[in-house]
């Protein structure tokens, strides 16, 4: 299993709208084969700061979903909402105990 964390920043006033279609992509994402689970969760220092973390059963089930025509899709529509470029790092568990 890994971890997927998604970083993302929300432009001023987009918030619902944005909540609204990112709500979409969790939706998709979860019908994906592979997707095990997933939550979303607010920086309490920064209301507009959106850290996902998403469990999937391999790199390669969420290198497919993240290359999907689907994705890219409602990412078309989620990026402009955003004032910064999405960040996206990829977790493994540690060798150690």
């Amino acid at each position: 299993m890994i971890r997927v964390l998604i970083e993302r920043h929300i432009a001023e006033t987009l918030e619902t709208a944005y909540e609204e279609r990112a709500r979409k992509v969790l939706q998709r994402a979860v019908n994906t084969p592979g997707f095990i689970s997933g939550e979303t969760l607010v920086d309490s220092h920064d209301p507009n700061h959106r850290i996902t973390l998403a469990n999937w059963r391999s790199e390669a089930d969420w290198d497919r979903w993240y290359h999907s025509p689907d994705r890219k899709e409602l990412m078309a529509e989620l990026a402009p909402m955003m004032d910064r470029d999405e960040m996206i790092t990829v977790l493994e568990q540690s060798a150690m105990p």
